[in-house]
């Protein structure tokens, strides 16, 4: 007979499992809503080398359940289709060949309704799987899997929206109007004092592995701006003619700025006198309340120049958001916001809004280790050429926004939800 003790051990146990199910359906079914507003053609091209199509983004993160669970964890488990192996997958050299990135919109086969067949057929054996006891290992690797699917939700309605850019129709990804922008509160300043303090995660929740370890940082005293830069800012910072003045900005980014003609941030439109800027919800009056968006590490770092300050570095902002409430995305508006009128001396917009770049470079914390396997390809890898950012944006699902958070991308990118807050050395 089963002790009571065994009894409640098998009970829990059968709860955990039903919860973990119910969250791998609700996240499976997110995705497929993000896709649902689309076209079988909108889901095929791919509008730049950086950008994936969404059919390939259907198929990868299915990949993933397959290639690093079932096909290991599920016995009998029989692959969907032996060429995605290679089709689907993204980075990871240890798994072998891989199709070239610039080039996944070429693959009109297999067609949409193969990539939902496919998801379906995961889904399935990821049911089977989860009925059975599953071991730490495999919870631990179904975890990661998950937060890997709700980080490609996020590269979904970018890469969307940077291809409706491209179209000379500008169609709206959403149905909703845009709603007008709270008026942006008047800049001010936060001093915080010189310490030494922990950063990166503690604690048993989910976390990234670059996140880790949580070690001592010396912080010296500082300023940081309360709220985000806004487009009434930003377009001061233009209309001084500071694309033009090569004094603002550093050697690479003038090199690119006239490889690349550029002339204002990604997704603004002058037209008839105006400016517009092209949202998820079409093509819009710019808004001059709203954050500034869309802007990479180059014109961040001049417009802070050009302002007498500079970005913060990645542990000021960790300090700052440290003990303050995370806010999530609202789903209903897929653009940031004004920061609307100051209710307390402590920072705004730290969450929810645009992903802030900080003057960090991406590089291993102290004694970093990354997992064995394939998997440790997942972060530690791209630690070079990179700078970090905090917070999170309009786009990112809840439970991805923490004070620990570290984001990443190369300095000439400008397609995610990226903006900045001004910071002072004191």
């Amino acid at each position: 007979m089963q002790k009571v003790s065994d009894l409640q051990l098998n009970a829990n146990n059968q709860v955990f499992q039903e919860a973990l199910i119910a969250r791998f359906e609700t996240i499976r079914a997110a995705t497929l809503a993000i896709a649902a507003p689309l076209s079988p053609e909108d889901m095929v091209v791919q509008s730049m080398q950086d950008a994936s199509p969404i059919k390939w983004h259907l198929a990868h993160t299915s990949w993933f359940f397959e290639t690093f669970i079932l096909m290991e964890n599920l016995p009998a488990y029989e692959v969907f289709n032996p060429y995605f192996k290679t089709l689907f997958n993204s980075y990871y050299v240890s798994l072998g060949d891989r199709h070239p990135r610039p080039q996944r919109g070429l693959l009109t086969r297999p067609s949409l309704s193969d990539i939902l067949n496919y998801r379906k057929h995961v889904d399935l054996a990821v049911h089977q799987l989860l009925e059975q006891v599953t071991s730490p290992e495999v919870k631990i690797l179904l975890e990661l899997g998950l937060q890997h699917e709700q980080q490609h939700q996020e590269l979904m309605l970018t890469d969307i929206k940077h291809l409706f850019f491209h179209n000379p129709l500008f169609p709206a990804y959403s149905r909703t109007g845009l709603p007008s922008s709270e008026p942006a509160s008047p800049l001010d300043w936060i001093l915080y004092e010189a310490t030494t303090r922990p950063v990166g995660h503690t604690g048993e929740s989910f976390h990234f592995d670059n996140e880790t370890p949580r070690h001592l940082t010396h912080i010296p005293s500082f300023a940081i701006a309360n709220r985000l830069v806004t487009n009434r800012e930003y377009l001061a910072f233009i209309e001084a003619g500071a694309y033009t003045q090569p004094r603002w900005w550093l050697a690479q980014a003038v090199d690119w700025i006239n490889r690349e003609a550029v002339h204002h941030p990604l997704y603004w439109h002058y037209q008839d006198g105006k400016w517009f800027e092209f949202t998820l919800h079409g093509l819009v009056e710019l808004q001059l309340d709203s954050p500034i968006c869309h802007i990479n590490y180059f014109e961040a770092d001049a417009f802070a120049r050009f302002s007498g300050a500079r970005l913060p570095t990645e542990f000021e902002w960790e300090h700052v958001a440290s003990g303050l409430p995370v806010v999530a995305a609202d789903t209903h508006r897929l653009h940031p916001q004004g920061a609307g009128e100051v209710v307390s001396h402590q920072p705004l917009q730290l969450y929810a809004q645009v992903w802030q770049w900080t003057c960090s470079a991406y590089a291993a914390y102290p004694g970093f280790s990354p997992s064995a396997g394939a998997v440790g390809e997942y972060n530690g890898k791209f630690m070079v050429n990179q700078y970090v950012l905090r917070g999170s944006s309009v786009a990112t699902p809840t439970g991805h926004a923490r004070p620990t958070y570290r984001n990443f991308f190369p300095t000439d990118a400008r397609w995610q939800f990226t903006g900045l807050r001004l910071a002072k050395s004191l």
